[in-house]
């Protein structure tokens, strides 16, 4: 009988020497060794204090992105914090607008409140850039209950924190949401930001909900965006009525996330088309300046219709006037807007604002788990090429969303072979003893 259990032991034994070798392999292939795997899958705040990312030292164009290996890990200083293995994160406008110093003076009063006394309180520099993230969980504060290590998440970064262009990001856990499981990290890395402006804009501006949408007629302008492409197929999945413009080669794919009406903007009679349909509850303005006057006469007057609009002048007015100014200036156009519009047609007119809400991702997490919402990413891109991709999202003319992989997800199927072959450490260390047991 001992023989037979030391052969049992022998197989067992080739059979984890196999694994790993075949592990240590693939992590190798990847660029990894597989004692920063393990690392990884610890608590990375405690084994290391240095992690790679891109960030920018100062504002300009795409000549500011550095890549390092330099920058302080997150670590976890509140009980309510989530530290997360970035897999992919994702671009929007937003980034290329923060990378030339785009509301920078209001921004950087949210990091150091210090500074509203002066420029000496605080520095944002180095910046991490980057507003999505998919990754895995490998920390949690002692009061963080949603989620634990090893949970696949999701998230939208807040513009006034460090970004996810790095290996990991600290966030808390009322921004954290659990990731779909049927869609891949580069794929989810898709959604969160576009999603959690879409939904303020939407439901805190807009006034829709879920049991509110039925019917309702909603105008999207410039739909082929990631927050376009979003909020056609929440509002379809709350089965609203909506109107897209884009441009012509974008049709197809804004019909294909299901928009009812599609009207070319480029075309010479757009404006004359819009006039002619019936007038819309909601108006979602993605582009501004020309358009917001279009887009109000186009709501229905004395029913509550909403116009909101995410092209605000509220960080442009307080990088140029000042804090106090600009705040000051934006409240007051703000107001002016509101009251000539209530008074004239008795539409509202709302400013739409990027919020963070974890909670919400819950509920976006189910529509793409049962596939009323799919990602819309139009390209991807490795991480060491991030310059390239700033430059491709430069371009205009989007149709979704540009994706950077930050982790290769087969590192991450090689990290789960890691731990299969740990697992078969166990068994082997448990046959062992078993006959010094009985002896």
């Amino acid at each position: 009988m001992g023989s037979v259990r030391a052969m049992a032991s022998t197989r067992l034994l080739c059979s984890f020497n196999n694994r790993v070798a075949d592990s240590t392999k693939t992590l190798a292939r990847a660029g990894w060794s597989l004692s920063c795997r393990r690392n990884v899958s610890s608590s990375p705040s405690r084994l290391q204090s240095c992690m790679p990312g891109w960030v920018i030292d100062q504002y300009g164009t795409n000549g500011v992105l550095t890549y390092t290996e330099d920058i302080p890990v997150p670590t976890v200083n509140s009980p309510s914090d989530v530290m997360i293995k970035v897999y992919a994160a994702s671009l929007n406008p937003l980034d290329i607008a923060m990378r030339g110093g785009y509301g920078a003076t209001l921004l950087k009063l949210k990091r150091h409140p210090m500074s509203v006394l002066g420029s000496d309180y605080g520095s944002e520099f180095p910046l991490i850039l980057g507003r999505d993230v998919s990754g895995v969980v490998v920390d949690c504060g002692s009061e963080v209950t949603h989620v634990a290590p090893g949970d696949e998440v999701w998230a939208a970064v807040p513009p006034w924190k460090q970004g996810s262009l790095a290996e990991f990001v600290t966030l808390t856990e009322y921004e954290v949401s659990h990731k779909p499981k049927s869609v891949s990290h580069a794929e989810a890395a898709s959604i969160p930001y576009v999603a959690n402006t879409a939904l303020s804009a939407l439901v805190n501006a807009g006034g829709l909900c879920r049991d509110s949408s039925s019917n309702k007629r909603v105008l999207i302008t410039g739909g082929s965006g990631g927050v376009g492409t979003f909020s056609i197929q929440l509002l379809k999945a709350w089965g609203a009525h909506v109107t897209v413009t884009c441009s012509q080669n974008a049709e197809g794919l804004v019909r294909g996330l299901g928009a009812d009406e599609v009207v070319d903007y480029t075309a010479e009679d757009a404006s004359e088309q819009l006039e002619m349909m019936e007038k819309f509850d909601v108006v979602l303005d993605n582009v501004g300046g020309e358009t917001e006057q279009l887009a109000l006469g186009l709501l229905k007057p004395w029913s509550g219709a909403k116009y909101v609009t995410l092209v605000t002048p509220l960080l442009l007015n307080t990088d140029s006037m000042g804090l106090l100014n600009g705040m000051c200036q934006a409240g007051s156009s703000l107001q002016s807007k509101a009251i000539q519009n209530i008074i004239s047609g008795g539409v509202f007119y709302r400013w739409g604002f990027y919020a963070p809400d974890g909670p919400a991702l819950d509920d976006v997490s189910r529509l793409v788990d049962a596939g009323k919402i799919l990602p819309v990413v139009e390209a991807q891109f490795p991480f060491t090429q991030v310059p390239q991709a700033f430059q491709k999202l430069e371009q205009g003319h989007a149709r979704g969303k540009t994706v950077v992989r930050v982790t290769e997800e087969d590192d991450q199927r090689s990290e789960e072979f890691v731990q299969e072959s740990y697992t078969d450490t166990a068994e082997f260390e448990q046959e062992r003893r078993e006959p010094a047991k009985q002896h």
